[in-house]
């Protein structure tokens, strides 16, 4: 059951990075003249290079571990949703004198109608009907129930010294996965208007650049890489709990070559919303299966690890409910019960129903007290142990200099600055002149406000660092 789950996470991780890392490799093109890659193959060879280039950059990261990972994530974090918001506003003028006639909207209502007319029609560029919102809402919680419902997060969140840590997984979705998606897709309008183009006819690094100027050839990079590093580093673990008598860097390599292969061909990247919903389909029902064991079981009068207890004897209860699950969800999406952004939740539900039903019948519902007596046993001396890592630990030494107190106020400042400049264009631009002009203050500044927030935030970032090296 082990195995068939790590090998789920490295084929569904592997894809994902080497999607990102496509994403990236799309600015980098864009700034090389390399033309736009819009068939389910590479048509340029100066493309296959620049995807072997970012991709290096990525494992290079992965294989250095969950702090090379951290300190990078932390680092962008601020700036990606600092551009993100930016960029939506700048664009939003262009989609007003496209649709209304005015550069700036009057108000919610005029949003709206930019919204329904230029961005979130319901149609799709062959003039068929499209995605709504409620089937993007619903992709938003799909796409993220490979990590929380098919608890991929247990790869980062093993680390988390309160349970509370938890809840920062929001943070991620309400940022990344609905703000950023929301801005992105004002962008995209906005470029497909300024360009006359379709936006079937765009990739990342054309909306970026239209968006952002420079800047967005970072934050298309950027974005790429926090997604494909942190994705490719969950793979390395992954193939590492198959491969045990091998190192995680050996293992992260090894898939990373993989990445990279994969990255070359864009119809990773222009299927991934199909992609990440199957592939959250597919792990689901692991997710609910654990639920079941740790949350239900104790609940109903069920021994949580009973298969344990029974020294691993019957793991057919598992391989059996991830099957049916399988079958259960993906037979509702043949039928067209419902859209496929949802399907999730039935199979979810099914699931637990299953494992339950199931494990009741192979022992779950008898006790092994000498077995709980030994698991209990077991949890007190790790706990102990961890109390004694704890009491070893040297304590983190903040750096409270006024230079480095200084680096991260410039850091902060010079993106408050960005977000001022692109609040500027949006209500300081009267008629197209003068939203034209603003744009590219905007572009020239802002790409500034970006060298300086990365040389500010990583100066103060190693300061502290060098603080706690032994």
């Amino acid at each position: 059951m082990s195995k068939l789950y790590n090998w789920a996470n490295i084929l569904i991780f592997t894809v994902i990075s080497a999607a990102m890392v496509t994403v990236s490799s799309t600015a980098v093109r864009f700034a090389f003249g390399v033309p736009a890659q819009l068939n389910w193959y590479p048509t340029n060879l100066w493309f296959v290079l620049i995807v072997l280039l970012v991709g290096i950059f990525v494992v290079f990261v992965a294989i250095y571990g969950f702090k090379a990972v951290s300190d990078f994530s932390g680092i962008c974090a601020p700036w990606l949703f600092t551009m993100f918001a930016s960029g939506a506003i700048v664009l939003m003028p262009a989609l007003s004198l496209d649709v209304l006639g005015i550069t700036l909207p009057g108000g919610w209502a005029d949003f709206v109608d930019i919204g329904n007319k230029s961005i979130w029609t319901g149609v799709n560029s062959d003039g068929e009907s499209g995605i709504g919102l409620v089937e993007v809402i619903g992709f938003g919680w799909a796409a993220n129930t490979i990590t929380h419902f098919g608890l991929i997060d247990m790869a980062l969140l093993r680390f988390a010294k309160k349970k509370s840590y938890g809840l920062a997984t929001s943070t991620g979705m309400l940022f990344g996965h609905y703000i950023a998606w929301i801005a992105a897709g004002i962008m995209g309008a906005g470029t497909a208007v300024i360009l006359g183009k379709s936006i079937v006819q765009l990739d990342p690094g054309d909306v970026a650049f239209y968006a952002l100027g420079w800047s967005g050839f970072v934050i298309v990079i950027v974005a790429g890489w926090t997604t494909a590093i942190t994705n490719l580093y969950r793979a390395g673990l992954a193939a590492q709990a198959v491969y045990s008598n091998q190192s995680r860097r050996k293992t992260t390599m090894i898939v990373g070559a993989a990445m990279v292969v994969v990255a070359c061909f864009p119809f990773v990247f222009s299927q991934i919303l199909p992609l990440l919903t199957y592939a959250g389909l597919l792990v689901v029902p692991v997710g609910a299966i654990v639920f079941a064991e740790h949350q239900i079981f104790p609940k109903i009068g069920y021994t949580r690890y009973w298969s344990k207890f029974q020294d691993y004897k019957n793991s057919s209860p598992a391989v059996l409910s991830w099957i049916l699950g399988l079958i259960f969800g993906f037979g509702l999406n043949m039928l067209d019960v419902m859209s496929f952004y949802y399907l999730f939740i039935p199979t979810w539900f099914f699931t637990i129903a299953v494992y339950t039903f199931l494990a009741g019948r192979y022992g779950a519902n008898k006790k092994y007290p000498e077995g709980e007596k030994k698991e209990n046993e077991y949890n007190l001396a790790v706990e102990k142990y961890h109390q004694k890592l704890k009491e070893e630990e040297s304590e983190t030494i903040k750096d409270t200099s006024i230079f480095t107190k200084g680096l991260k106020i410039i850091a902060f400042a010079v993106l408050g600055l960005t977000l001022f400049l692109a609040i500027k264009t949006l209500v300081a631009s009267p008629d197209e002149a003068s939203y034209i002009s603003n744009r590219a203050t905007f572009y020239q500044i802002g790409f500034a406000c970006t060298v300086i927030y990365f040389i500010a935030a990583y100066w103060a970032m190693h300061r502290g660092k060098s603080l706690n090296i032994k």
